[in-house]
């Protein structure tokens, strides 16, 4: 039950920051504020959404509770608000990004391994708990997804969705296998902003001579 709690914590302050990170995006392509509403509630809880979706899974969570979709509305408000100061929040927010991004994937292979459903399914649903908010945001900014572009962070949610799994599998405690899951993800998406680990690229242009 703490275990449970204690995801949730998480699991909202993720929210709640990825929404604001999603009303930012929405700010730099000059969005209105229900925009900015609605690229900030798809950034929240967009990969959790798609995730029980595609596995049947209703209510949906933020339609079950309806004052998670309050707290994700709000926050985008308050981020137009404090948005002069938001720039000195950087460090801030990549911490509770790469926390969120473990919470998430987590939660996602978590939630799929209790419907029954097999060990590599729970990993997938992983990571699209933990990448697609974000996908979701880039795609409503008309821009190209992060995670697409060199950046380190749908790696971690496989790695992340793979270690609770395999954790699971081998009938690890429940608080353990959620601490080295958490732990080893969000450590790893920090190392990889650290030193900026980057998945390498492929450039291909039709006619291009070498």
């Amino acid at each position: 039950m703490q275990e449970t709690q204690f995801v949730l914590m998480l699991w909202f302050i993720g929210i709640v920051a990825e929404a604001m990170t999603g009303a930012l995006a929405a700010g730099k392509q000059r969005m209105d504020l229900f925009g900015v509403v609605i690229v900030g509630s798809a950034t929240a809880v967009g990969g959790g959404t798609l995730r029980d979706m595609m596995l049947g899974n209703y209510p949906l969570i933020w339609i079950e509770n309806w004052h998670y979709l309050l707290a994700i509305v709000l926050a985008s408000l308050l981020t137009v608000v404090i948005a002069p100061v938001m720039q000195y929040l950087t460090k801030l927010f990549l911490t509770i990004d790469a926390l969120g991004l473990a919470v998430f994937s987590v939660i996602g292979a978590q939630k799929t391994l209790m419907l029954g459903l097999s060990p590599a399914v729970a990993i997938v649903m992983g990571v699209i708990t933990g990448v697609f908010g974000g996908v979701i945001r880039d795609i409503l900014c008309n821009q190209v997804p992060l995670i697409f572009r060199k950046e380190l962070y749908g790696i971690v949610a496989i790695v992340t969705a793979s270690c609770y799994v395999t954790l699971q599998l081998a009938g690890t405690e429940p608080w353990l296998n959620l601490s080295v899951s958490l732990w080893l993800g969000f450590s790893l998406r920090m190392l990889a902003i650290r030193f900026s680990w980057s998945v390498p690229t492929f450039h291909y242009s039709i006619g291009e001579r070498r």
